[in-house]
């Protein structure tokens, strides 16, 4: 009988370029269709701390601890600003390089303004807080943030299972809040998505990028522009489309280059073509 991690083309990742490579799909009901690698291998996330750093001020908005659209950062710029990274601050840099709402500069040291941002509003630091507020509740006991809320998350392949299963089915958030952070906003705005340069539009949601048409892309050419997720310079990506009720889990230990962009589209497609996915469209 065929495994179900070949069913879904997992094993491809044995074939990648990298010292250490593990992956799972996550169906929308939660359930694990399949595994493959060393799932409970801990990696270095890089940027895919974003959406896990993004969920906790998520929870600190429905707890009242901030508002999505109370100041934070930059003059004139807000919370909700600095997860959709259009606050106008520079990618690594504490410098603003454009007013609120009109650029979408990609920019770790937004996350990092957000990060003290929450601390301050809970008197919580947040590496703590988003321990409290995520990893704890959802089972993630080998999930750390060891530095800056935009990259230095640590975690498994078995414990992003959990995080992808609350991104398709919330218990933490209520449904209307995971439904705000995964639509685009202030549509329309150009920017450049880390190693595949200028895209326009770059859909970004609340701490999650949104795949909307952009070509080229670190997805497939079959997911659904309603797909929405993160990669990260590590050589990691997690992704949940809602067309095909579904989501996967990469992660690696070779800093992302040309051999991922080269590998990780015709692996999701491999994925997203798999039997036993209900697509919804």
């Amino acid at each position: 009988m065929e495994s179900m991690d070949t069913l879904y083309g997992l094993e491809a990742i044995d074939s990648w370029p990298v010292p250490t490579a593990a992956a799972a799909v996550v169906r929308a009901d939660g359930t694990l269709a399949a595994s493959h690698g060393p799932v409970d291998h801990r990696f270095a996330l890089a940027s895919v701390t974003k959406p896990l750093a993004a969920y906790a001020a998520l929870v600190a908005y429905e707890e009242g601890a901030v508002e999505l659209d109370e100041p934070a950062g930059p003059e004139g710029s807000t919370v909700r600003h600095l997860l959709a990274h259009t606050s106008g601050l520079a990618f690594d840099e504490h410098r603003v390089m454009a007013p609120p709402g009109t650029r979408r500069l990609y920019s770790n040291a937004g996350f990092e303004v957000l990060g003290d941002h929450i601390t301050k509003a809970t008197g919580i630091p947040f590496a703590e807080y988003v321990h409290q507020a995520v990893f704890e509740p959802l089972g993630m006991a080998s999930t750390t943030l060891e530095g800056s809320p935009a990259k230095d998350g640590v975690s498994t392949v078995s414990d992003l299972v959990r995080f992808a299963a609350e991104l398709q089915a919330p218990r933490l958030l209520d449904v209307r809040t995971v439904a705000e952070a995964t639509t685009v906003v202030h549509p329309g705005l150009k920017g450049v998505l880390p190693g595949y340069g200028h895209q326009s539009p770059n859909d970004f949601g609340l701490g999650l990028e949104i795949r909307g048409t952009k070509s080229p892309h670190w997805t497939g050419a079959s997911s659904s522009p309603r797909t929405f997720g993160h990669f990260g310079q590590a050589g990691t990506f997690l992704w949940v489309d809602p067309q095909v009720r579904a989501a996967c889990v990469v992660l690696t230990d070779r800093p992302f280059g040309p051999w991922a962009v080269e590998a990780w589209p015709p692996f999701t497609d491999g994925v997203v073509a798999a039997r036993g996915f209900e697509i919804h469209r």
